[in-house]
């Protein structure tokens, strides 16, 4: 009897002892579970506010920290000049510029190069903000299951870029004068060219910008293609932040600067008092007769270029509207706000 009464009490106690152990190790890991909330908010608390002090050190959001902005620049549209204020900009406002160069001075990437391009600038953190320039057809990110990128472009009047190109080729620019160009030592017009149906100034050549908006199926680089041109306006106005026009640079500019500051602040002041205004220019050059002028713009592919063309320029003057106001003789942001009221549940 007695030796059963000494096991149940001998039973009891063990038991109260687990009961006790238990208590101790569930409040001991309370305790830690706490004091690893305390480290994490601390961790968190000191993360935001090295955000807060690299914002402020450089003057860049934390939201635009992996921001990219691709510039498939269309050729002889301004680009040199508008690229060398992006690159004079990248050290002050903190981004990297990358050049996109193609095999061949190709315009358009392979299938498998688009899924490179696209996987490549969307996770290559390390170099981000960053902007990206190069004569490249338009990628859709989203194909390839990919975030888009903030796309820009200018674009030029049709036959404009054309002449300008012809004589490119024959005299070339003030930019690398002491290059000789591919038709260096030609000296036949423009205008006598066209008189003469020569290859150089075929219409078919201003086939450029709606296949550069366009993007990379078969039907964007057959030459007056309808869906083409289509496909080309839907990308403009879907796609891209903002796509302005080689004869309003300034003005481009200046809405960069108040929509994108993080990455164009400053942007104006530097483009209308360095020497960037006009970096490129075509070292000589002739402008068309009536006579040229009127027989390229009855061609189809001139109709189809300047539609397009047409269509930027009415999505910019829009957005210039909405983003700049005339003061004293010159642009400046318009004063907007916006607020969120009636939040509820309170």
């Amino acid at each position: 009897m007695f030796q059963s009464k000494f096991l149940l009490l001998a039973i009891c106690l063990v038991s109260v002892m687990l009961v006790i152990y238990f208590e101790i190790q569930v409040t001991q890991i309370e305790n830690g579970k706490q004091k690893l909330e305390l480290v994490v908010a601390r961790l968190q608390v000191r993360e935001l506010e090295q955000r807060r002090l690299a914002q402020a050190r450089t003057g860049v959001p934390d939201s635009a920290r992996n921001s990219v902005v691709i510039y498939n620049r269309v050729p002889k549209t301004g680009s040199t000049s508008f690229v060398g204020v992006a690159y004079d900009l990248c050290k002050q406002n903190g981004f990297r510029v990358l050049h996109i160069n193609i095999t061949g001075n190709m315009h358009a990437l392979s299938l498998a190069n688009q899924l490179r391009f696209a996987e490549n600038v969307s996770h290559w953190d390390a170099i981000k903000p960053a902007f990206y320039h190069g004569h490249v057809a338009f990628v859709d990110f989203l194909k390839f299951g990919v975030n888009q990128p903030i796309y820009i472009n200018i674009i030029r009047k049709p036959l404009d870029r054309l002449v300008s190109y012809y004589y490119f080729l024959r005299y070339g620019d003030d930019f690398r004068p002491h290059l000789i160009r591919r038709k260096h030592g030609d000296k036949m017009t423009f205008d006598e060219c066209v008189e003469l149906a020569q290859s150089d100034c075929d219409p078919n050549n201003m086939w450029l910008q709606i296949p550069f908006f366009c993007g990379h199926s078969a039907d964007c680089w057959e030459v007056g293609n309808e869906w083409a041109l289509s496909e080309a306006k839907r990308n403009l106005l879907e796609h891209y932040f903002l796509v302005g026009v080689t004869e309003e640079l300034g003005d481009f500019i200046k809405v960069l600067e108040a929509t994108l500051p993080s990455f164009f602040q400053g942007a104006s002041v530097h483009y209308e008092t360095s020497n960037k205004s006009h970096l490129r220019r075509t070292a000589q050059k002739l402008n068309p007769s009536p006579d040229t002028v009127a027989r390229i713009q009855s061609s189809k592919v001139w109709k189809m270029e300047n539609e397009l063309y047409e269509y930027a320029l009415k999505q910019f003057y829009h957005t210039k509207r909405r983003t700049l106001s005339v003061k004293d003789g010159g642009s400046v942001e318009k004063e907007q706000n916006f607020m969120y009221e009636k939040i509820r549940p309170k």
